[in-house]
């Protein structure tokens, strides 16, 4: 029976021998700690009083030179006031040898006068008063009050090994990944405040017993300030991650923390079905988003607008005769409203967010007028029409401003839009890019030239494209570069596969919305 307590005592010895192990260098830390915090007070105060020092020079500074000036107003009266003595003793050594009455009378005269300019310098033209005072304003009660409130000694009672961390959403490739870490004090309850120190190391779980691990993955923790932290990164593969996530260089609960990521990207919510009903479509093939991110799609077969908010909520139709036949194919956001484009009329119709007609106007060039953008900068209306193989520009009255491209620009034009710059891009079978103006500057993702299509195109605030895109039957939305052109990412959408995808737009917070013709209905994604 002894035989087989004395293994567990062992262990029992070791587990207490870590455990003050681990008091030990937390001592050891504590007192580190202390020195470091104690040499910043004393660096901290050492600027408070080089700045009294400071303030301390120039009022003395001040006080010389105010008793500097008084000085020199008091010496030069002085002087004056010792020549004219010098001038009177002169004048009195000569009288007593003049004879002569009238030069007696003229002597009397000057030294009157003489004694007229005496008088006058007699009373000091400056005075010797010279104050420094302390109590004409409040500055001391504000210094005393602003000393009071300089810096503050903060710890905190959160338990590292109690700390948990989780995933917030699924891990995919190149798109921002966040684990929301929450704190826990010694009694195991949510802590409600921020400032902990908190430490991750993100690699690859494969190389955790590589050389390779020594080349982490870049994160960033943001602190929310209420006990919970978020670590943000982004996967650059497909593959097993292990994070390691620290308080105070101690390990927390999960620690270190595995997940998987993918290279899937699935909607994160779908809307719609075939038909004419409040939730239905029938080819819808465009979509536009205000500032306030509400969603317009071109419910085509309906020959209406179907307005969503930006979490795909019904909110209403919207009806114009300028909607009429069915042959509306391109709309975008104009200063005052909605434009779209009816190829079938070759009209534009600008209306209100309540359906009402703005004005509408045509052109006489246009044959198959397919899509339109607005750019608000300018007040500009760009239409594309694939019968000029070309694209016009309009002011926001509908006069003609110029033209983009001729017919051996572009091939078949699937979609127009505008840069965050007033860059003009245009889509066919590649991108390409025009200045504001009119003038090429580059063409993007040039090797699917021939090759496929591009169905839809948006740019967000920060210049990446995103655009959908039909190759050999796959169907894909990929995330671009503007200016350089690479592919970011692609969304695949693997378990609801995009059919005949055609326009795209930004929401807010790295999302977007594209409209799925094959499927009657539009997705939405995160892309960045």
């Amino acid at each position: 029976m002894g035989n087989q307590a004395v293994p567990k005592l062992s262990v029992s010895i070791d587990e207490l021998t870590q455990a003050q192990d681990s008091v030990s260098t937390e001592l050891q830390r504590l007192e580190a700690s202390t020195e470091k915090c104690l040499s910043a007070v004393d660096t901290e105060f050492a600027e408070i009083i080089a700045k009294i020092e400071k303030r301390r020079t120039e009022l003395q500074a001040a006080v010389t030179a105010a008793a500097r000036d008084k000085k020199h107003v008091l010496e030069e009266q002085h002087s004056l006031i010792e020549a004219e003595k010098t001038k009177v003793e002169r004048e009195c050594e000569g009288l007593q040898y003049q004879v002569e009455v009238r030069n007696i009378t003229q002597r009397i005269n000057s030294l009157s006068d003489q004694l007229d300019a005496a008088t006058a310098l007699s009373e000091p033209k400056e005075n010797a008063f010279i104050t420094f005072e302390f109590n004409h304003n409040d500055a001391l009660f504000q210094l005393e009050q602003a000393l009071n409130n300089v810096g503050r000694v903060r710890s905190s009672t959160t338990l590292p090994g109690l700390c948990r961390a989780r995933l917030k959403d699924l891990a995919i490739v190149k798109l921002q990944t966040i684990v929301v870490v929450e704190t826990v004090d010694y009694h195991g309850h949510p802590r409600n405040v921020g400032g902990d120190l908190i430490s991750a190391e993100l690699t690859l779980a494969d190389n955790m017993h590589a050389e390779s691990q020594n080349v982490p993955i870049e994160t960033e923790v943001k602190d929310l300030e209420n006990g919970t932290y978020e670590i943000y990164f982004r996967p650059p593969t497909a593959s097993r991650y292990v994070l390691k996530l620290s308080v105070f260089e101690r390990p927390i609960k999960d620690y270190p923390l595995f997940f998987d990521t993918t290279e899937h990207n699935e909607p994160i919510k779908t809307y719609g079905r075939r038909g004419n009903g409040k939730d239905e479509f029938h080819q819808p093939v465009s979509v536009a988003v205000d500032d306030e991110g509400v969603i317009y799609i071109l419910d085509t077969g309906n020959s209406r607008i179907k307005v969503l908010n930006c979490d795909l909520e019904f909110q209403r139709h919207i009806n114009n005769e300028g909607l009429e036949g069915r042959s509306c194919t391109g709309i975008g956001i104009s200063q005052q409203g909605l434009v779209v484009v009816n190829w079938r009329t070759r009209k534009i119709t600008e209306m209100t967010s309540l359906g009402d007609t703005i004005r509408s106007f045509t052109h006489n060039a246009f044959q198959e007028p397919i899509d339109i953008a607005v750019d608000n900068s300018y007040g500009h209306i760009l239409v594309a029409d694939n019968g000029q193989s070309c694209v016009f520009v309009f002011d926001s009255d509908g006069k003609i401003l110029f033209q983009v491209g001729k017919r051996s620009t572009f091939k078949l034009i699937s979609s127009v839009t505008v840069g965050p710059a007033g860059e003009i891009l245009v889509a066919d079978s590649r991108i390409q890019v025009f200045s504001a103006k009119g003038d090429f500057s580059e063409e993007i993702y040039p090797e699917g030239k021939g090759k496929g299509t591009y169905g839809g195109i948006a740019v967000d605030a920060d210049g990446k494209i995103i655009g959908t895109r039909t190759d050999k039957g796959r169907s894909i939305i990929q995330v671009l570069k503007l200016g350089g052109g690479n592919v970011l990412t692609e969304i695949d959408s693997h378990t609801s596969k995009l059919r005949r995808p055609s326009g795209i737009a930004v929401l807010p917070d790295n999302h977007l919305v594209v409209v799925d013709l094959g499927n009657d209905c539009i997705k939405k994604y995160r892309y960045w």
